[in-house]
């Protein structure tokens, strides 16, 4: 047995600051992954022991150091856990802290039974002032902490403080301690097919193995694969384990929390941002100690805690929003599976249209690929038709072909759903005027404001600034001559209106649904058939199953195809084929309108002939061709500031400084796409490189060697998704 060290390294919660070396305290023992309160300067701070042994300072006597003021009762981060942070730190070159955070968000400090939450129960105060009133309005009928009600209702903590001292918020004592439901692998056993049955027991035998095993579950929509990994997670509960369900986006879960539930006999546990405090606090607790069995999450759940982790399931794991593209640029798909790999569990990639990378490795057997290539009882896929708009086009001041208006009409007579699909939020992208031609732009960013019809606005998708459409131009101030160009879902449902006056209609975006409530009374109206016709963008697309719904439209299959970068075309073939899946689901069969001005393009003859092999081999072709990831790598540097001097003049020096080695390719600098984001004017530099290179190391060296100013930011984004 060792004997208990004398000084440690710790990773204080500083920004800024790497690991220092502490003393520890006669009588205290500590173990790399404990958490500790540690003197920094004047104050003290919560660290996290990375090492007793491996220290920054081994030449300073230990007497020398200070020492640890306090080991603070939470459950240390297992050494699998700090090996993984480790990895995603190195491999994305980004800082520990930044990714023991995730693992300890700042709820774990929090004592669990001493929080107070607040709720309408007072008077109106005397002085209702606008923001008062929003907040009296947003809140009715909701509890929270302070934070959490600012957050509800879109105002700043003070005035919910105000509301407190008025006596209109009174306090209520809740506790954060409180267990989820254990699920019952056996509530309701499935019928399963054949194909169904051979996949699972395959996830179920891994499972029971313990060892690592990573998979790629692909199957054509309606296959019923999340039916097959539920075995697996049902193997995981027996055997006293947890698993980990990653989705998405948490808000588009009410489908598939529903079939969870029916299967297991109650919810799982969910780990999202809109979870109030003391919720958020009950949870990872749960995560830590292994009573919360079933976790289901978006990116972040990825790092928690499991105190006996058993499988991980990445769902729709095609989907670009599981890169982070704030803080840690990671990729959660792969993290997941660095995850399963160093706790020896199995990962299963759930898909019905898997990534390139994902294919490829799947392909030299990295992966093992699990094919599910019908859909469950006996339902057949869509028959899909492309319909060319130069032969078919709409009329004049309309965006839906003759063909899709006569199918419409079609599938309203009998009575069946139809789907809308253009991705593409609001009324119209771009607002301008005609007697001078200016267009209205974001102050904050190179992007033209987007017209919000529903709610008056005009508003940016990129800072999220919005303004009230003005009577007059701003350029000429002439009235009446601002128009809207081009179609969202907005315009589309006014089409829809216009065209079909009394079908009932629904617009499904991030604007519309916010929330897995609001998720939820979507499918129950669409099930209840109290919606005729449905106009969404790719929200709409993820896991949705409508018996009714027989027809899809796409409305501009072009749009995916203007992405300008190397995911472009696999993107735009995922979403469509997403959409498709949604017709034809039940019993009655279904078809697929595709509108389209390039017909002969390579991936529109795919997506009319479903040759996804054919598409996806000339795609893996030409990536191999230009050394393209999975057979290269990329990193993007994407230099900012607030000065349009100061980027550009660091961009230039970066560019100065950049390696030079074969087999490293750096482009740039130049401006970047999106030459200004939330007021920061923005360079970037891009870093291709051979899949043997120490690629992280040659990036950390680089920016060690240039010297940047205050006011510059650079941010660093190894394989990246976005090119704006």
């Amino acid at each position: 047995m060792n004997p208990p060290a004398s000084r440690v390294r710790v990773i204080p919660f500083q920004h800024g600051l790497g690991a220092l070396d502490y003393a520890v305290p006669a009588g205290m023992a500590l173990e790399a992954g404990d958490a500790v309160e540690v003197p920094l300067g004047p104050r003290r701070v919560i660290g996290v022991v990375w090492d007793t042994e491996a220290l920054a300072a081994p030449d300073v006597p230990a007497n020398k150091l200070r020492p640890v003021a306090a080991k603070l009762d939470l459950p240390p981060l297992a050494e699998p856990l700090r090996r993984l942070i480790d990895w995603t730190a190195d491999y994305y070159v980004a800082s520990p802290l930044s990714v023991v955070r995730m693992a300890w968000p700042s709820v774990a400090f929090l004592n669990p039974r001493e929080f107070t939450e607040y709720k309408l129960g007072g008077p109106v105060p005397k002085r209702l002032t606008p923001e008062r009133a929003k907040a009296l309005e947003k809140l009715e009928g909701r509890q929270g902490s302070a934070r959490d009600l600012a957050r509800m209702a879109g105002v700043s903590e003070a005035v919910i403080r105000g509301l407190v001292t008025a006596g209109t918020l009174v306090a209520e004592r809740v506790s954060g301690d409180s267990s989820p439901p254990v699920p019952d692998p056996d509530h309701a056993t499935p019928l399963l097919s054949d194909d169904q049955h051979r996949v699972a027991d395959t996830l179920v035998a891994a499972v029971k193995a313990r060892k690592e095993a990573p998979f790629l579950l692909e199957g054509v929509t309606g296959s019923g694969k999340t039916e097959v990994y539920f075995e697996a997670v049902a193997q995981a509960i027996r055997d006293g384990g947890q698993v980990l369900v990653l989705v998405p986006e948490i808000a588009l879960t009410a489908p598939w929390l529903d079939r969870f539930a029916a299967r297991f006999g109650c919810p799982p546990l969910a780990w999202h941002s809109d979870l109030k405090t003391s919720e958020r606090r009950a949870a990872w607790a749960a995560i830590a100690d292994g009573r919360a069995r079933v976790v289901v999450g978006a990116r972040s759940a990825l790092f928690l805690p499991y105190a006996n982790l058993r499988c991980i399931i990445v769902d729709e794991a095609h989907e670009a929003s599981f890169k982070q593209e704030e803080g840690v640029h990671y990729h959660a798909r792969d993290v997941a599976v660095m995850r399963g790999r160093m706790e020896s569990l199995p990962v299963v990639l759930a898909t019905a249209t898997p990534a390139i990378e994902t294919q490829v490795l799947a392909s030299r057997g990295i992966y093992a690929h699990l094919l599910l290539p019908s859909r469950f009882g006996g339902a057949e896929l869509p028959d899909v038709k492309l319909v060319d708009m130069t032969r078919h086009p709409p009329t004049r001041g309309t965006w839906l072909s003759p063909v899709l208006v006569a199918a419409i009409t079609e599938t309203l007579a009998r009575q069946e759903q139809s789907l809308l699909f253009l991705n593409r939020r609001g009324y119209a992208p771009l607002t301008l005027c005609r007697n001078c031609g200016h267009r209205i732009q974001c102050p904050n960013c190179t992007a033209w404001m987007v017209e919000h019809r529903l709610s008056r606005r005009l508003a940016c998708h990129h800072c999220g600034h919005q303004s009230p459409v003005p009577e007059r131009c701003p350029d000429c101030g002439e009235t009446d001559h601002l128009v809207a160009c081009g179609p969202g879902v907005e315009r589309i449902a006014e089409e829809v209106r216009r065209t079909w006056p009394d079908a009932r209609t629904a617009v499904v975006t991030s604007d519309t649904i916010t929330s897995p409530a609001r998720a939820a009374a979507l499918v129950n109206a669409v099930e209840a058939r109290e919606i005729d016709i449905i106009i969404g963008t790719q929200m709409v697309t993820k896991g949705y199953h409508f018996p009714d719904l027989t027809l899809v439209g796409v409305v501009d299959a072009d749009l995916g195809l203007q992405g300008g970068d190397l995911r472009a075309g696999e993107r735009s073939w995922q979403q469509i084929v997403q959409a498709s899946g949604r017709a034809g689901r039940g019993a009655k069969p279904g078809r697929v309108l595709i509108q389209t001005h390039q017909p002969q393009a390579a991936l529109m003859q795919a997506l009319g002939k479903g040759d996804a092999a054919a598409f996806f081999a000339a795609e893996i072709a030409a990536r191999r061709d230009l050394g393209q990831p999975p057979f290269g790598r990329l990193a993007a540097l994407i230099i900012s500031s607030e000065s349009p001097d100061a980027a550009r003049s660091a961009a230039e020096a970066l560019g100065a400084a950049a390696p030079r080695r074969e087999g490293l390719l750096v482009l740039g600098p130049a401006p970047a796409t999106m030459a200004m984001l939330r007021g920061r004017h923005r360079h970037r530099i891009l870093v291709q490189a051979r899949r043997e290179l120490p690629l992280p190391a040659i990036l950390r060296d680089w920016l060690g060697r240039v010297p940047l100013p205050g006011n510059v930011r650079v941010v660093i984004d190894v394989d990246p998704y976005s090119f704006v």
